[in-house]
């Protein structure tokens, strides 16, 4: 089982952030509740990890941003994402698809930046 979908299953957003913010990583918290389908999450994570305009809104641009993050601070970087299971539930092929490229992303860390994920289970 992957740290996310550990985390899926057994903590809360707020858990999260205070276990995040307690080892001085960056938080960014993206309430998915309301995010059903692959246009309007990839959109989500855009605006809360700050994606440059240049950045597509697809998968590969999801994965090229992650693995790059030159625009944020140096340290580690961690996407809350609470209320995944609305997209899990309305489109199951676009939730296991992004969930590939953050889980693939988390373990490409580049120039003193590195990305973690953690879906919650509220």
């Amino acid at each position: 089982m992957s740290e996310v979908e550990r985390h899926s299953a057994d903590i809360t957003a707020r858990e999260a952030v205070r276990e995040a913010e307690q080892r001085g990583a960056t938080v960014h918290v993206l309430d998915g509740h309301e995010l059903v389908n692959k246009r309007t999450t990839l959109d989500g994570i855009a605006a809360v990890l700050n994606f440059p305009e240049w950045a597509g809104r697809n998968l590969d641009a999801l994965y090229d941003c992650l693995t790059d993050l030159s625009w944020l601070d140096e340290g580690e970087h961690v996407l809350v994402w609470s209320g995944s299971q609305a997209l899990a539930e309305h489109d199951p092929k676009a939730f296991n698809k992004i969930n590939a490229v953050l889980r693939d992303a988390a373990e490409r860390p580049v120039c003193g930046r590195t990305f973690t994920s953690v879906l919650t289970k509220d």
